[in-house]
């Protein structure tokens, strides 16, 4: 699957690496992890009808949900590993420039979805935990992919 392997790439590439230590220092500043959060959310409601990110959006959307939860301390039952990568994913998704720039009619987000894609697999346990404590709370939303 090529998504698959775009995804791989990028995450084993130097710019994801960077993303990743980015992630840890939001993780140290809940302000700037709440504004990643409402830029993911603003960004995430005008690329919505892409069609790179509707394979994806329910991932995208749980991603976003969960780090919302996390920022107001009603969940903080992730592993941090899976976190940070979850950070680094919705990092990687805002930046309108990276791999494919965003603003390149029709393949713009197809990078994001393979990064979103493949950070979901490493992470699935986590946000299937998630979206399972979210639908305690009558929470629910549909599952991610």
């Amino acid at each position: 699957m090529r998504g698959a392997r775009l995804g791989s790439r990028i995450v084993r590439g130097a710019f994801f690496a960077r993303l990743m230590t980015q992630a840890i220092e939001f993780l140290k500043d809940p302000d700037k992890l709440r504004d990643l959060v409402q830029s993911a959310g603003s960004k995430a409601e005008g690329a919505h009808a892409t069609d790179a990110l509707k394979e994806i959006w329910g991932t995208l959307m749980a991603f976003v949900r969960l780090l919302r939860a996390y920022v107001r301390g009603d969940y903080r039952n992730v592993p941090s590993k899976s976190l940070v990568l979850i950070i680094a994913a919705v990092l990687y998704f805002v930046m309108p420039i990276d791999v494919i720039p965003d603003f390149i009619f029709g393949l713009g987000y197809m990078d994001d979805a393979a990064v979103l894609a493949w950070v979901f697999s490493m992470v699935r346990k986590a946000v299937d935990d998630f979206t399972t404590w979210e639908a305690s709370r009558g929470d629910a939303h549909p599952p991610a992919a």
